[in-house]
């Protein structure tokens, strides 16, 4: 019996039991179905939500606080009705000439440049006072140095070697020296040029297609696939660097690992692969992206190895549950970030904006023990105590609150908020790790900063053609990844490393990986020819 009009006591007197049993099941079935429209709204609308703060607001995750009402603003501050004029004083008039700055300073302090990295060029500029003066009727008492950044249409140079062939008069042998072996034999490229190839494109994200165009510019006539070719052959180089850097974090007893998406591999006519970096960091500041074709768990172990780990290894890593499943399998401790949980209650302020307000505070207030940490430069057990005593109570509070808000009535089960409610509640294990272990990061922070050359990437040149060619990227990403972790010059270390790894032992590879160069070769790298020249 649809209920079709709100009936009268004397007609709803006169119905029969059956009609009551109908209408109070179809009462049920319109109440879940008011249920399941109201879910729908709540989540349509936090969809709205999301995109509109991706389209048009901002993507940090930053949170302004309102400013204290009690708190007085400058413009409030009461101004006098009139005030009583300054003293002032009688002064001579004169003649002030106009400042005329030439921007000329004697100290070494002045210089906005490294003058052992960027080339000077020296311009005489003549005194308009001397001219038509012979030399001994004037004396140069000093000098004003100035500078200005200028830039030349393109820095690329030839190296032109002559080798002069000889006779010689008694035995009438002819001989001429061979030309300089290049890194990559029989090439036109020079080292400089491969590593400055490298660096537009993988540093500074400049397409091939971009470089080939400012040869052209530059008067330069050469193949846009010889620039591939190039550019694969000298990674191919650095692929056993890799190898051994990725050796190196798997014996790193504290690891933090993730995983990003990459276009790679045609799949069809206009379609692509997708693949993924896997890029994991070790204790040491090393970093390697590698790549697999998909992010099955099977990969993780691929990546890490299915070894035994060190003595009280930890894998730090966000919410992805392919990572816990490794962790019980390898037998190590399975950590997880705060900053991703963080990130669900940050996506719930437009659900429930006061709670979800509660547990940004207290998660904000462990970051604020993170900071303290760092001003005081508190490591080990030091950083160890320090948590325990400042961030372990906080912690208790933020999972005993969880706890009420579940008891809670009025949470829909898809609602963000409990989403991010439940998402934490089950990882308390993993998140309580960092507390007792002070090589343990609050989060994966240091790893998202490393990783984010391959997004920026990806708005440059958006995919690989090929599986190798994403290989390749992940050789180059992490070592120059490594290379400003650890303050070293790219473009040095990759003109040494390039002519060093040919004539190598293949034993001491790990030499040559950016921590170890530092120590063993920075001081002394090898240099191109071009550098010779230059000095």
């Amino acid at each position: 019996m649809p209920l079709t009009a709100i009936p009268t006591p004397e007609e709803a007197a006169r119905w029969t039991a059956e009609q009551v049993v109908e209408l109070v099941g179809e009462h049920l079935v319109l109440g879940r179905q008011l249920e399941a429209i109201k879910r729908e709204v709540q989540t349509l609308n936090h969809q709205l939500d999301w995109f509109r703060r991706q389209i048009f607001g901002q993507k940090s995750e930053k949170r302004w606080l309102e400013a204290n009402p009690h708190q007085m603003n400058l413009a409030d501050l009461p101004v006098p009705e009139s005030s009583p004029p300054l003293p002032g004083k009688e002064v001579a008039a004169h003649h002030r000439r106009p400042q005329t700055t030439d921007y000329a300073k004697a100290d070494a302090s002045a210089l906005f440049f490294d003058e052992t990295r960027v080339p000077v060029e020296t311009i005489a500029v003549p005194n308009p006072d001397a001219a038509g003066l012979s030399a001994d009727q004037y004396e140069v008492i000093g000098e004003k140095i100035s500078h200005r950044l200028a830039q030349r249409p393109g820095s690329y140079v030839i190296l032109k070697y002559v080798r002069p062939v000889i006779k010689r008069r008694d035995t009438d042998i002819i001989s001429c020296p061979p030309a300089p072996i290049g890194v990559i034999e029989g090439s036109r490229a020079d080292v400089s040029f491969v590593v400055g190839l490298v660096t537009d494109k993988f540093c500074y994200h400049q397409p091939l297609y971009r470089q080939h165009q400012r040869l052209v510019d530059n008067g330069i006539k050469v193949s846009r696939p010889w620039l591939t070719q190039l550019t694969h052959a000298a990674l191919s180089l650095l692929e056993p660097v890799f190898t051994a850097q990725l050796d190196s974090i798997r014996t790193s007893r504290v690891k933090a690992m993730d995983e990003t998406p990459i276009k790679a591999g045609r799949a069809g006519p206009g379609k692509m692969k997708s693949g993924y970096f896997w890029p994991v960091y070790g204790e040491l500041d090393e970093i390697c992206f590698v790549y697999h074709a998909g992010r099955s768990g099977k990969f993780i172990e691929q990546t890490l190895g299915t070894g035994p780990p060190p003595e009280g290894a930890v894998l730090l890593t966000d919410g992805y549950a392919a990572y816990e499943r490794y962790a019980e399998k390898c037998g190590l401790t399975h950590a997880q970030c705060w900053s991703h949980s963080r990130r669900k209650f940050f996506d719930a302020q437009s659900v429930e904006p006061e709670r979800a307000a509660q547990a940004l505070d207290m998660i904000g207030t462990l970051y604020g023990v993170e900071k303290q940490i760092r001003e005081a430069k508190l490591v080990g057990e030091a950083c160890r105590a320090y948590r325990l005593a400042q961030a372990r109570p906080v912690v208790h509070q933020f999972f005993a609150w969880i706890d009420v808000q579940f008891e809670a009535q009025g949470l829909l089960p898809s609602s963000p908020f409990t989403s991010a409610m439940a998402y934490v509640r089950e990882r308390r294990a993993a998140l309580e790790v960092y507390l007792s272990d002070p090589d343990v990061q609050i989060d994966t922070n240091h790893l998202e900063r490393a990783l984010r050359v391959v997004p920026m990437g990806r708005r440059n040149w958006l995919f690989c053609w090929t599986e190798v060619g994403a290989k390749y990227v992940g050789i180059a990403q992490s070592l120059i990844a490594t290379c400003r972790l650890h303050d070293i010059d790219l473009y040095t270390y990759l003109v040494d490393v390039l002519q060093r790894v040919g004539q190598h032992p293949a034993a001491d590879v790990a030499q040559l990986t950016p921590r170890q160069w530092k120590q063993r070769f920075a001081a002394n790298p090898l240099r191109s020819d071009l550098f010779a020249i230059s000095t």
